[in-house]
């Protein structure tokens, strides 16, 4: 019986000292062999700190920078500095290959361009980082996935973004665009002049127009949607501000109840989109010709094997309402923004649009001759592109340009450092400068893998061209009815929330044309 008991004493403490051991390797001993393995490999950075890494210092550098916008916007590194404080100040310190710590994981960063390529051609082994069980409240579908369950999602939606789709979705571009520049002209109207918040508008409009043209319904039914994931989307910012400890998100705190609330909310009114149109489909009362007539056309033809489940539909559906609409609405944002401050360029704009279209409606054919307004739209992309940094693992130890990365490490491509590098872009790389995209991306900078406002390689943003042709359709109508400058109350304050944003609004003076 002793020999029994003291087995299992034996057994009980070799338990807790491998269990001890374990943590100890994973928040101490791996983390510093990796410090020092990274550094041979030419990557610099603090020096790692038990559990936090580099979180506490760089939560306190964001708060820091968002407590203060910038006073004299457009000069010097002031944008760098308020949007990416840590990584920029890493990079003044260290040069372009560094590491950040998030938490015990380390994350390198990589500037040069074939090293960039490298990672970003090929997926299978630099997938996407796993996504924080946090973000998943908002960010899912084919963003999220890898390997065969991405190409699958990918190859389905795909047809959504063909040309020819595209150019059926011109109308509701317009007609939603409509409403709010006649909502404009009526505040306008009266004394021919007015200051106006545009940021709220314009994310209005993003959302109407994922609803009409993805989902086929107007925005007065997407809007519960629509206020929902607004109010997701601070919540789950909210909880970057910390490191993340697993299990955490199952706590019953106020913040994890709500969010998971906002998320059966979501799906339910989801589900009575679905459910109407798949209904609608199956009495051929409607077409597949928007994304969730596609994406339900492959459910009822291949079933759950070959096409989507709901759930996975869905999943794509939270997508496109999230990332659909935060992204453009980040980039017409902008894109008014810096035309009220270079008034030359707005007038360029607005000349080539009247020019091309005259009294004409606008079509595409026409769109795809606003030069100007094309240039001007890169250029605010590289200034403020929407995603400010992309990230990948390493899927198995690898060379890559010359440096051994071990598997499980994180590789960080700073796309907004790399759109303001000066050996890249010239002396001027912080000035808006649209004419550098004159003869196009291709002849603009040497090796295109230094923009990066949609990413690039097979997972380029499936949606670039659907935000490109929504923000030319909606730029020209604006600049067809009003001239616009920064109004005196307007603070230049850009921050990320998951997309660039201005904390503050966009506080412009409209003027009746």
């Amino acid at each position: 019986m002793g020999a029994i008991i003291n087995t299992i004493v034996i057994s009980c403490a070799l338990a807790v000292v491998l269990c001890v051991w374990k943590v100890v390797n994973t928040l101490w001993v791996r983390p510093k062999k990796l410090e020092e393995y990274l550094r041979k490999q030419g990557f610099n950075g603090n020096s790692y700190k038990l559990l936090f890494g580099d979180m506490k210092e760089m939560s306190s550098m964001v708060k820091m920078a968002n407590s203060k916008p910038i006073k004299e916007w457009g000069v010097g590194d002031d944008v760098l500095r308020r949007v990416l404080p840590f990584p920029h100040h890493l990079l003044q310190k260290y040069g372009k290959n560094f590491i950040i710590w998030f938490g015990w994981k380390p994350r390198v960063h990589i500037m040069e361009p074939d090293l960039i390529k490298d990672v970003l051609m090929n997926s299978n082994d630099f997938p996407k980082t796993k996504t924080n069980p946090r973000a998943k409240f908002i960010v899912t579908g084919v963003l999220s996935y890898d390997g065969d369950k991405w190409s699958k999602h990918r190859r389905l939606l795909n047809p959504a973004f063909h040309v020819h789709k595209l150019k059926n979705m011109s109308p509701a571009f317009q007609l939603c665009c409509g409403k709010m520049i006649e909502k404009w002209g009526m505040m306008v109207s009266s004394k021919g002049f007015h200051e106006l918040d545009v940021w709220p508008d314009l994310q209005a409009l993003t959302y109407d127009v994922i609803a009409r043209t993805s989902f086929g319904s107007s925005y007065e039914e997407g809007a519960q949607i629509f206020e929902l994931l607004k109010e997701q989307t601070q919540l789950v910012a909210s909880t970057f501000q910390s490191i993340y400890v697993p299990g955490m998100r199952f706590l019953p705190t106020k913040r994890n109840k709500r969010m998971k609330a906002i998320e059966k909310e979501v799906e339910l009114l989801l589900r009575g989109i679905i459910d109407t149109k798949l209904k609608a489909m199956k009495g051929r009362e409607s077409n597949d010709d928007n994304l969730l007539g596609i994406m339900l056309e492959s459910k009822i033809k291949d079933g759950d094997h070959q096409g989507m489940t709901i759930n996975e539909i869905m999943e794509e559906c939270k997508l496109f309402y999230f990332a659909g609409q935060e992204t453009t609405a980040s980039l017409l944002v902008w894109t008014m923004i810096l035309l009220s401050k270079h008034q030359e360029w707005q007038s360029r704009a607005r000349e080539e649009v009247l020019n091309v279209f005259q009294n004409k409606s606008l079509d595409i054919d026409g769109l795809n001759h606003l030069n100007v307004v094309t240039m001007i739209i890169h250029e605010v992309l590289r200034l403020y592109p929407p995603a400010v940094g992309l990230a990948r693992l390493v899927s198995r130890d690898i060379i890559v340009g010359g440096r051994n990365l071990p598997s499980g490490t994180e590789i960080g491509i700073p796309v907004m450092l790399l759109h303001y590098d000066e050996e890249t872009w010239g002396a001027d790389a912080k000035e808006f400068k649209p004419e550098r995209f004159s003869g196009g991306v291709s002849k603009a900078v040497k090796n295109q893998a230094t923009y990066l406002p949609f990413g690039w390689g097979p997972r380029i943003c499936i949606g670039q061209n659907f935000a490109m042709l929504e923000v030319k359709i909606a730029l020209s109508m604006i600049l067809k009815s009003f001239s616009f400058e920064v109004s005196p109350s307007y603070v230049h304050a850009p921050y990320i929330v998951f997309a660039l944003r201005p904390q503050y609004g966009a506080q412009l003076i409209l003027r009746k044309l």
